[in-house]
């Protein structure tokens, strides 16, 4: 009898794995609603029930535990928990004491990656204050924007940023806003160690703002996203039990502290773990593979263009010799994402999606071919627990609005139709859906109603993506980055993958532009040439031949924007709005860039010059 059971627990076994790996059970019960689980809400139920629930509150219960383990290392210098904690406790008794910060004042600090920019962070949390995360590449209007919607008294900055604060300084001024610098110096020379009494946290719940962080302002001035500390706590319990972060854990990131991906996906999770903070003050080529082989990372953090950024620099030393176990982070992309992996030896990536500013999160541990490049998976166990609560729906990309059926209701995207993501609110969720501070305009605007039936309310993603068969879920795009040409829809990131695989190019960064007497918008690509490669040896006939192998017709650049350097953000999102604007005529094209175009008919792209722009307006050259 022994061998039938013997092989029919193997046939068990057998058909128990192709259930899993057919329908992702198991990432369903480890990921459930973008990883808010079960544990997640006993964990925030415990810790309102002990009136423990801010990060500082964390943090100190890691100094009772493991006082000696390290908490920061920072350009060679180590920091312990204890060591930490009494340093920012010093800096919490100076902005009582000389500032009179009060509880829940909202504070605005302004400043690049240091212990110093920690330490005030930390500090206004322990006093119970609110801090105001300012952008600090930020100057001129853009940072008196900031410091004005969030109505703080103080703008607490690095020296290292004076010279973007000191032009605003009578703006600032005439707001009744004190600039107040700091340094290294000043902190160390504090000295009053006091304990910060625990009446300074007493009335805050997990329903009081926590903090702000701003939104990047790729379209208009920075939006400040309420966080509030309910959230905040979560995020950190959240990640750190996903990430299976364990004490000897290392995380490494060079991320801005200031934004979402550093602060939740990065600090507050290793406070929680107990695990050790690798910061660097900002991203190099020169300087991250040895801060992380130097500092024994085990994973690092990435976001945005980061990846494509070291895949393009020169060989380093240090690049696989490390300890780095995992790379996790947003917006890895296809063309980047094998080649990364394999250049500097990172067994998984982890990609997730989600935003600062959104609901929902998706995670992606990756190791094999079956999930690369996705940023999630969506199974069995999820559709029927929360497939009512998060949908695709068709838009119409011209004019960013859902298109609806002879009903006026959603139409809902099938097997790989992009779409953009929407998350249900109902009377008990609507309280905890994202918003912007003083901006109530904002906040309705990423709210929808009577979707699929009279009176239902959901929240723009206002992201694109697409299902396919599998259940993998893939990045489109940002909405407002598709574009129409010739009655279809074409998206930039696509456009710049495909075209990003020549290997002449370095980066692409794609966008449409209108060309008057045409609808939508004509494709445009702006390129970084490879190292070693000019305008005289780059071959763009083999440019043009690729790109029409690896796009559709309607989705192949009708213009190249030849560019030294892309623009990006602080947080390295690639920067749009100029190009758009500017276009493709040959007289408002600004610096050192210059425009190709392909002309119907040809085989290659060749300089435009004002003769074709004016034949293209005139009529007398049609685009293809």
């Amino acid at each position: 009898m022994a061998l039938p059971i013997i092989a029919g627990a193997a046939g068990t076994a057998a058909l128990a794995a192709y259930l899993n790996a057919k329908h992702h059970i198991a990432h369903d019960l480890k990921n459930a609603s973008g990883g808010f689980t079960q544990d997640a809400v006993d964990f925030l139920t415990d810790r309102v029930a002990r009136k423990r629930v801010l990060i500082y509150h964390v943090f100190e219960d890691q100094v009772g535990k493991q006082p000696d383990h390290p908490f920061l290392i920072f350009e060679g210098k180590t920091w312990t928990y204890k060591e930490f904690f009494e340093a920012f406790t010093r800096v919490a008794n100076w902005l009582i004491d000389d500032l009179g910060v009060q509880v829940n004042e909202i504070v605005a600090i302004d400043g690049g990656n240091s212990p110093e920019y920690l330490m005030v962070w930390f500090a206004l949390d322990a006093i119970g204050a609110v801090p105001s995360f300012v952008n600090w590449n930020l100057t001129g209007p853009g940072l008196v924007h900031c410091a004005k919607i969030c109505n703080t008294r103080y703008l607490i900055t690095d020296s290292d940023v004076k010279g973007n604060v000191e032009p605003c300084s009578t703006e600032l001024k005439d707001l009744s806003i004190t600039i107040q610098y700091y340094d290294s110096s000043f902190f160390a020379s504090l000295s009053n160690k006091t304990p910060i009494p625990e009446s300074r946290r007493d009335g805050i719940s997990i329903e009081s703002l926590r903090g702000l962080i701003y939104t990047s302002g790729t379209t208009g001035l920075p939006k400040a996203v309420v966080m509030s500390t309910g959230r905040d706590l979560v995020l950190s319990y959240t990640v750190a039990e996903y990430l299976g972060l364990k004490k000897e854990d290392r995380m490494y990131t060079c991320m801005p502290l200031y934004h979402g991906a550093a602060h939740a996906l990065c600090t507050t999770p290793t406070i929680h773990a107990g695990s050790t903070m690798v910061l660097s003050r900002r991203f190099s080529h020169r300087t991250f593979w040895p801060e992380v082989a130097g500092s024994g990372a085990t994973i690092i953090q990435y976001v945005g263009e980061l990846c494509r950024y070291l895949l393009n620099g020169p060989t380093n030393p240090y690049e696989r010799k490390h300890k780095v176990q995992i790379a996790w982070g947003n917006g890895l992309r296809p063309d980047v994402w094998e080649r990364f992996r394999e250049r500097f030896n990172i067994p998984i990536i982890n990609e997730l999606y989600a935003a600062t500013d959104g609901l929902g999160a998706m995670f992606n541990r990756n190791a094999g071919p079956f999930t690369a490049n996705c940023i999630g998976l969506r199974g069995l166990i999820w559709n029927w627990k929360f497939g009512h609560q998060e949908v695709m729906v068709k838009m119409d990309v011209d004019t960013e609005d859902i298109m609806r059926d002879a009903n006026g209701f959603a139409i809902r995207c099938g097997v790989n139709e992009p779409g953009q993501v929407l998350h249900k609110l109902t009377p008990e969720t609507v309280a905890a859906a994202p918003g912007y501070y003083n901006n109530e305009g904002a906040t309705q605007g990423r709210r929808i109603t009577d979707v699929f039936e009279k009176g239902d309310m959901w929240f723009k993603s206002g992201d694109m993506m697409r299902q396919d068969s599998e259940g993998r879920v893939y990045f489109v795009d940002r909405l407002g980055d598709t574009f129409r040409w010739k009655s279809e829809n074409v998206s930039t990131n696509e456009v710049a993958d495909m075209m990003g695989k020549y290997p002449q190019i370095a980066e692409t960064n794609a966008y449409g532009v209108l060309i008057p007497g045409y609808d939508g918008r004509a494709g445009a690509a702006s390129i970084v040439m490879a190292d070693g490669v000019t305008e005289a040896t780059f071959d763009f006939q083999a440019l043009a031949k690729h790109a029409k192998a690896v796009l559709p017709t309607y989705a192949v650049p009708l213009f190249l924007r030849v560019t030294p350097a892309l623009e990006y953000t602080g947080t390295l999102k690639v920067q749009k709005g100029r190009l758009k604007q500017e276009g493709v005529d040959p007289e408002k094209i600004t610096g050192e860039d210059r425009i190709y175009w392909l002309p119907p008919g040809s085989d290659r792209y060749l300089p435009f010059e004002k003769k074709d722009w004016e034949g293209i307006i005139s009529g007398s050259l049609r685009l293809t």
